[in-house]
Order: structure tokens, then sequence, then C-alpha cells
């Protein structure tokens, strides 16, 4: 038997109800009729339609106030609207509420009927779309983190495998590509999800500051210690310690990282106590630990401590299979965030974000998306929505880079220069998220810009 589709009719005269019901009933729809807005409403909060034929004009609540309130559903259905006094401001005004179609009094039977089968097989595609994406997001996620490639899938299969362990972990990927995000995944999926999930990134705080951070200090262990403070490990026994940008911790803490890691217990800064705790660390770095060590910048033990089990984040370029499974998933973050309603990207716009080389990885994807969905006054996203940098890529003058006429120190400072100022502006003058672009840490670029004589905006 073949499921009908349900429509419901608005409309105040009941001359006109009474002709579009037979009308739609002889065309295989089940049909219900309601007089005006407020009984309308009630029979579509009671009922499952596909479509709705509303007449505009109605006394007391008219057509407009009915389609608004029938919009806010999760999943309303596609609404006709019918009006014998038809103006282009009404018109509009309708579709911009969210009216499938708009049809003027006397109408043409082949019209309506036209319409209403349009409206029903929309909105049966449009929940069909919904469905594939959830289905999608169920297949191609692993606890918000999203990817249907193989290398995400693989990377997918390893968290799931290793998450229940005890040991150590290594996190490696460049910026943006989501080691903090992969961290709490494997947290979540272990016997320590209860527990806490503590995370700090080491590049942000000094290294003076950094030990007290990690270890806490006693009372008077230096100037300013005016109390005893728990550190990290303190607050996260039990739980997991995340340590991002482990390579720019200091030689002199990385010793005492490794005494915690061998004998499980620490002292505070300044205090003779040793503290017992029960903390999985998971450690994370964009640069190469091998190439640190061989420098002389990380210690070798240190590194074979957190090399037991490594998870290795591939960049974006190198996925790009999964650009539009991370696109719709920020624009539905970033709409639900905003309260508006569904955005989808336009073909012109998909094709500037699957093009793009994304130096920022995940990260930049997303801030891309949120900077469209804010500006977007409809519900398209075109490709002017997005940064400039995306949609028109700058092409190096390769000619010019030798034709300066410049000894190659001078050369080699122009191009740092370029560079900077360029990450500077991709990131709104940003300095941590410019760093996180050049992969250095914040201090090194705050270095370069005194350096350098570039001024903060």
């Amino acid at each position: 038997m073949i499921n009908k589709s349900r429509i419901l009719v608005v409309d105040d005269e009941e001359v006109v109800r009474d002709v579009l019901s037979t009308l739609l009933g002889e065309g295989d729809y089940l049909v219900d009729l309601a007089e005006n807005g407020p009984q309308a409403l009630d029979m579509v909060r009671s009922g499952e339609y596909e479509a709705i034929l509303l007449d505009l004009m109605m006394p007391g609540m008219d057509g407009l106030e009915v389609l608004e309130s029938v919009q806010k559903a999760e999943d309303p259905p596609q609404t006709i609207v019918l009006t014998a006094y038809a103006t282009i401001e009404k018109a509009v005004r309708a579709t911009r509420l969210g009216a499938f179609d708009f049809i003027t009094k006397p109408f043409k039977n082949d019209e309506i009927l036209l319409a209403v089968k349009n409206a029903v097989e929309q909105r049966r595609l449009r929940r069909e779309n919904l469905r594939l994406k959830n289905s999608l997001r169920e297949r191609y996620s692993y606890r918000n983190i999203i990817g249907k490639s193989a290398a995400m899938q693989q990377t997918f299969e390893l968290i799931a495998q290793v998450a229940p362990r005890r040991s150590t972990i290594l996190i490696q990927g460049e910026s943006g590509t989501g080691k903090e995000l992969a961290a709490k995944a494997i947290h979540a999926a272990s016997t320590r999800a209860d527990a806490p999930f503590v995370a700090i990134n080491c590049g942000n705080i000094p290294s003076e500051l950094l030990e007290s951070e990690i270890f806490g200090h006693v009372r008077g262990a230096f100037t300013g210690a005016t109390s005893t403070k728990k550190g990290l490990f303190e607050l996260a026994d039990g739980g997991t310690l995340f340590l991002d940008e482990v390579a720019s911790i200091s030689l002199e803490i990385q010793s005492k990282l490794l005494r915690v890691i061998q004998e499980r217990e620490f002292r505070r800064l300044g205090g003779l106590e040793s503290i017992k705790v029960d903390v999985r660390i998971i450690a994370a770095t964009n640069r190469d630990l091998q190439d640190a060590v061989a420098a002389g910048s990380f210690r070798d033990d240190l590194y074979y401590r957190l090399n037991v089990i490594v998870i290795k984040l591939p960049p974006l370029r190198g996925r790009a299979e999964d650009i539009p499974l991370l696109a719709d998933h920020f624009l539905k973050k970033y709409c639900d965030e905003n309260g508006r309603d569904a955005c989808v990207l336009d073909t012109a716009a998909l094709r500037a974000l699957m093009d793009y080389a994304w130096p920022g990885n995940v990260r930049e994807l997303e801030n891309a998306i949120e900077r469209a969905v804010v500006l977007c006054p409809g519900n398209l996203i075109t490709a002017d929505l997005l940064p400039r940098n995306i949609t028109e890529p700058p092409v190096p003058d390769q000619g010019g880079l030798l034709g300066d006429n410049l000894p190659l120190k001078e050369r080699v400072v122009n191009f740092e220069r370029t560079l900077i100022l360029a990450a500077l502006e991709q990131t709104d003058w940003n300095q941590k998220r410019a760093a996180d672009l050049l992969l250095v840490n914040p201090t090194t670029l705050s270095e370069k810009l005194k350096r350098l004589k570039i001024k903060s905006r």
C-alpha cells in the first residue's frame, strides 16, 4: 500500500477549502482543513504534514504569522502561500520566512497540483538528505573528530585501540589539525573518562611559570607565592594530563617530567614532600622531536618515554575528501550557535574550499565557515563570503625574488617579513594564531616582530 502524503489546507473561505479538498483528494493526497491560523497551528503540532496550502489574508492571525510559527519547527512542512492580494512586498516577505511557493487567486488547478507535487518531493528529499548526513556523521566521526579519508579512518581505529590502555601517547601533527580534540577522544574512550581531563599549552607559558603550573608550589617558593598551590598533575589525578607543544618545555622541566612518568610521583616547586599521582600523559607537538633531540633541545630519554604510541594527524591538504564533511559540521555548529536556519555552500564556494591548501588546517577551515555564516544574508553561502586568501590565493613572484639586486641576507629578511605579515593579515593580527600558522612559538614570533620592527595594530 502506497503511503499517501498528508496536506493541510488553511483558508477562512469555506468554498476555497472545499475546492482544494476535492482537487487534492482526487490527486491521492490525504487532506485536512483549517479555517483560521490558531486551528492550523494546533493541527500542525499534532499531525505530520508534508505541505500546507496557506491563505495569506485571514482575520485575526494572518498567513504570515502562521508561516513564521510553522517555520520554527525542527522539520517544518513545505508551505505554499495563497492570496488574492498579491504584492511583491508580501511575496518577498513570505519567501524570506520560508515559503516554498507563492500562488495568486484565482488559481489554476494544474498550478496547485504541480506546486503541491514539487513541495512534497522537496520535503522528502530534504529529509532523506538529513538522514544521509546523520548517517555519514555517525560513520565518519569518532567523538567529534570527523573524516572519511583512509588516514582518518586509521586514526579512529588506532585511538579506539589504545584508549583503554594506560600507555603514554604522543600526538604529532601540524598546528590546527586537532591534536587536543584527539587527546579528548582518547580520554573519553578510556577507563578514565569520569576523571579529569586537564590540558595546558606549554608554548604559551614562560618557562619560569610553567613549572609552577604543572607541579604546583608551596608557600614562599618564590616571590609572590603567598599560598600553596596545586599543580596540574594533582588536578589531573586519576585522569589525563594533555601537554600540548611539549617540544617547547625547557630541559630542566623535562627532567622533572621524566621523573613523574617513571616514578609516578613529584614534588611541588619549593617543596620536600613527594606526592603520588595516577595520571596518564598525552603529549602533542607540531615539531619533529627527533630533530629536537639531535639539536640538544629535547632529552632523548624523555623522547623515548613519550614515544611509546604515536598518533600522526594528517594535514587537511592531504585529505581533501574530508573537507565537505567538515564544512557541513561547522555550518551546523555555527548556524545553531547564531540561531540561524541551516546554511548551505554553493558550488563555487565548495570548490574554493576544495582547491585551497589550508596552511592553518582544520582550525582555519572552521574560522572561514564561522565567518561566512555570520556574514551570510540568507541561507546560501557564496564564494565571496569566504576570506580572500582562500578564493584568491597569492601567486609567488618568483622573478622578483632574484631580480631585486639585493644580497642573500636581505632577501631572506624581506621574505621572512612578507610571510609574517601574510600570517598576521590572515589571522586579523592575532599573534598566537599567526604563530600557529608559521609553526613557531608565540615568543619566537614576538621577538621577530621586534627585530623586523613590525608594529602590532
